[in-house]
């Protein structure tokens, strides 16, 4: 019965890999899951050896695996790779699809797929169309400066 406390350990791992995004857990998970496998084939192989073989699959799932992912995760045409909103569209350019004034007159831009409000960077007003660029990021607002 040792075969089901792996596979419930190793399903909790990759639930826990979805939440955090850290690329860890998949492979502490993966290797719960191989343990668990090997519990279930051979149920008198003792523990300390399914252990080993479940810390021997996240090592080499660490060592070998992750980095290689890690860098085509990264690797893109143009644009920024950051984790999270703040700092990730720094100088980007986006498109503004109504007038953009101050933080009592915001607009708003298309960046990303998406629509974001927006304020000028200095308060002055930027007209819808326009081509601008993010300056700064406060909470979910884009400050942003005309292009060019």
């Amino acid at each position: 019965m040792i075969y089901i406390i792996w596979l419930v350990l190793g399903v909790g791992l990759l639930l826990a890999e979805l939440h955090t995004a850290s690329f860890y857990a998949i492979f502490l998970g993966v290797g719960a899951l191989v343990a668990g496998v090997l519990a279930l084939v051979l149920p008198d192989s003792p523990v300390w050896i399914q252990a080993f073989v479940a810390l021997a699959v996240a090592v080499v799932g660490v060592a070998l695996v992750r980095p290689r992912f890690a860098t085509r995760f990264l690797r893109h045409d143009g644009g920024t790779a950051s984790r999270g909103v703040h700092g990730g569209f720094v100088g980007e350019q986006a498109l503004a699809t109504d007038p953009i004034g101050d933080e009592l007159h915001p607009g708003h831009v298309r960046l990303a797929g998406e629509s974001w409000l927006a304020i000028s960077h200095d308060g002055s007003q930027i007209g819808g169309d326009a081509s601008v660029v993010v300056t700064a990021v406060r909470g979910t607002t884009l400050v942003v400066r005309p292009a060019g």
